[in-house]
């Protein structure tokens, strides 16, 4: 028996800076998940996947992520992804450069 589809984002990384984007539903990137576009049919994500492959001047990567809707947007269901949309995993880049935590 298949499995049954369960919601998704488009996801992938941007070609020049490299940071996590995401596929919003007015065709843009977003460096935010909670702006992303929450496809909910397997057809679609299809589509919406294909699309943001033909975009390899701009992103590399592009894959379906499970997620779920929330309060603001869409959320992970993988740590995997809760984990890639706070940025690196040093203090010194991206998202996490304005944090007050220190360095060690």
């Amino acid at each position: 028996m298949a499995r049954a589809f369960t919601p998704k984002v488009v996801t992938a990384n941007d070609l020049v800076e490299g940071d996590v984007i995401y596929l919003t539903e007015d065709d843009r990137w977003s460096r935010t998940l909670s702006d992303a576009e929450l496809i909910t049919d397997e057809a679609h994500a299809q589509l919406r996947l294909l699309d943001a492959e033909r975009q390899a001047n701009i992103i590399v990567g592009a894959y379906l992520a499970d997620a779920i809707a929330g309060e603001n947007g869409p959320e992970p269901t993988h740590f995997r992804e809760d984990f890639r949309r706070t940025g690196p995993s040093n203090y010194a880049h991206g998202k996490q450069e304005t944090q007050t935590q220190p360095r060690s």
